[in-house]
């Protein structure tokens, strides 16, 4: 996908989510002791500016001194929940540019979600009261290009049975085969996040796709359907 057409939409969501309510859904939470009703959309925002942080190597590194460890001793409380790849190039921390006790994260190859993510995400939302749980796949990930490359007489692990629905979508797509897996698979994986915890504290649930080689992570979830796909007369690369 071009990069500067990535980083001009991506800018374009982080000016909509300033001051404005995620669509569809108000999340509740418990931020620096309060019980109020918490707009996920500021929390976003958060993780967007560490982002472009992290994309211009300007790090800030918050919230890791001796304080902050000390502090946390008595217990968490995380304002978001990150669902990711276990991939060593995506730490989720190093990614946002945040520190001890601000993300909730699970990890799994290729972002896979199994019971034991969903319990854990559970955790997050109903007894860290979490308002914001972001999907985060990305580029050259080894287990979506695994099950792309597993030929049909070969048996199939959790990790590609999982992945191969969206696999079946990306082939109705024009452009790279690998990278609309990706965004299929997050969307996929959203979906069942948001199917998975009927009756939980609403907490939105959004997608996200990070770049290896530039940093940038792309909301997908806060983009209308067809945004979704690539822009016109443009293919994915």
């Amino acid at each position: 996908m071009d990069f500067r057409w990535r980083q001009e939409r991506t800018a374009e969501v982080c000016d909509r989510t300033r001051g404005a309510t995620l669509p569809g859904r108000r999340g509740w939470g418990t931020i620096m002791g309060r019980n109020d009703p918490v707009d996920p959309a500021p929390l976003l925002q958060l993780l967007a500016d560490g982002n472009q942080r992290h994309a211009r190597g300007a790090h800030r590194h918050p919230h890791q001194d001796v304080s902050r460890r000390v502090d946390l001793a008595s217990g968490q409380r995380p304002w978001a929940a990150i669902l990711g790849c276990s991939d060593s190039r995506v730490p989720p921390e190093i990614v946002f540019d945040q520190g001890l006790g601000d993300l909730f994260v699970v990890r799994t190859a290729g972002h896979v979600c199994d019971a034991a993510v969903t319990a854990s995400l559970s955790y997050a939302v109903v007894h860290l009261h979490v308002p914001l749980v972001v999907v985060l796949g990305h580029g050259g990930c080894g287990a979506v290009q695994a099950a792309l490359n597993r030929r049909p007489a070969e048996p199939a692990d959790c990790l590609c049975t999982a992945i191969e629905p969206a696999i079946a979508v990306a082939r109705l797509g024009p452009g790279d085969l690998s990278a609309l897996t990706v965004r299929f698979h997050v969307q996929r994986t959203v979906e069942h996040v948001r199917g998975a915890l009927p009756g939980l504290p609403r907490a939105d649930v959004v997608g996200a796709v990070y770049d290896l080689a530039s940093g940038i992570v792309e909301f997908l979830d806060l983009l209308s359907p067809l945004d979704l796909a690539w822009p016109p007369g443009r293919m994915p690369q």
